[in-house]
């Protein structure tokens, strides 16, 4: 396997757009990268950069310390899979998965021992002789990952491969993929749209904007501590609630004020707040720090009770999930399924002012986590 750099690369069209921007990464040997961000952000395209699919028009892409921007797909020593598996119907599970072993001209009887070997480990021996028409979606996309392996590359990278199956299989192949990824201790580079698969299978993620890397971060760091508010609004779902609240004092403390709403901002977080008095900034708290009246528990250190209108009210099971009006801005928040609000009825909620985030308005990044 092998390490990736990838010093200020850039993509620019010929009618002057900007695909990627100054990208720069590290990726270390056996390391599980997620590329994600909303569509157009420019992932896939970096993702084909780093596979010879597109010239990089700025910077520098090193494998295994090795510059390679010129060196054709073919011979970096990487194995794609797509998001549409692009399996030869013509052929068998075992001639996909043995083709680019023949086309490097490997014994005939290497390749057989690399096939059966790779159709143990994702559980296709059985499927071996079949055509894909005969394979389930699942089946076709363990196929595809399965001549990948076969190649046995130094950089595996995989562009949206789940997006085809339905929610069930998707979380089935989230497993699969990340026990392949401890069984054989690849380097892959993963692109998503999907920040659940991001969180779950990641040891690191990039998380792109137009074009631009705005953080990297391991998941539980992206999630606690976002560096701006297209982050934070970004990763979790649901997504960080947002409102605009003005930065005062009272009674010697700092505390944020929206509509006829005052909570007091905790001693730990209130000195970087301190140059905002009298400014607005924008309050983020996640649906899961949003504590319902009846749940106040002792050892949170929580705000002030907040007034909300169920706005619309879905039942999850075991919980359910609130959207509500506040005076000066809306929340969304996690409560108890035994909790008798529904829709058009009042409720007291608290925030988990330990879990606060604020940002700067004009430049929207933050200011504390």
């Amino acid at each position: 396997m092998a390490g990736l750099t990838l010093e200020h690369v850039g993509k620019k069209y010929p009618n002057g757009y900007e695909g990627v921007k100054d990208f720069n990464l590290d990726i270390a040997d056996k390391e599980f990268i997620i590329f994600v961000g909303p569509s157009g952000c420019g992932k896939s395209t970096t993702l084909r950069m780093i596979a010879g699919l597109e010239d990089i028009t700025s910077g520098t892409l090193k494998i295994d310390g090795k510059v390679v921007n010129d060196v054709e797909p073919k011979d970096r020593d990487i194995a794609m899979v797509f998001q549409n598996y692009a399996l030869y119907p013509h052929m068998t599970v075992y001639d996909n998965m043995a083709f680019p072993l023949k086309l490097r001209k490997v014994d005939a009887a290497e390749i057989d021992r690399i096939v059966h070997e790779t159709a143990r480990i994702l559980d296709l021996e059985k499927l071996l002789d079949r055509k894909p028409s005969a394979l389930s979606g699942g089946q076709r996309q363990r196929v595809a990952m399965g001549r990948a392996i076969a190649r046995q590359p130094k950089v595996f990278l995989m562009d949206e491969p789940l997006s085809n199956l339905d929610a069930k299989l998707r979380v089935q192949m989230r497993a699969e993929i990340s026990k392949l990824h401890d069984r054989l201790g690849a380097t892959i580079i993963y692109v998503t749209h999907d920040q659940t698969e991001a969180m779950t299978l990641g040891t690191r993620i990039v998380v792109m904007k137009d074009g631009v890397m705005q953080q990297v971060d391991t998941p539980s760091k992206l999630y606690s501590e976002p560096c701006n508010l297209f982050v934070a609004g970004f990763i979790g779902s649901p997504q960080m609630n947002f409102i605009d609240a003005t930065v005062g004092e009272a009674a010697g403390k700092i505390v944020l004020n929206f509509g006829g709403n005052t909570v007091t901002v905790p001693d730990s977080k209130a000195e970087a707040l301190k140059p905002y008095v009298g400014k607005v900034v924008v309050a983020g708290i996640r649906p899961e720090d949003v504590v319902e009246e009846n749940e106040y528990a002792e050892g949170r250190n929580l705000s002030e009770a907040i007034d909300a209108a169920v706005t619309v009210y879905e039942l999850l099971g075991s919980e359910a999930m609130i959207y509500g009006d506040v005076d000066g801005g809306a929340i969304s928040a996690h409560i108890s399924a035994a909790n008798p609000a529904r829709t058009g009825s009042r409720i007291k909620v608290a925030f988990d002012m330990d879990k606060l985030h604020v940002f700067d308005k004009d430049t929207e990044l933050a200011i504390v986590h």
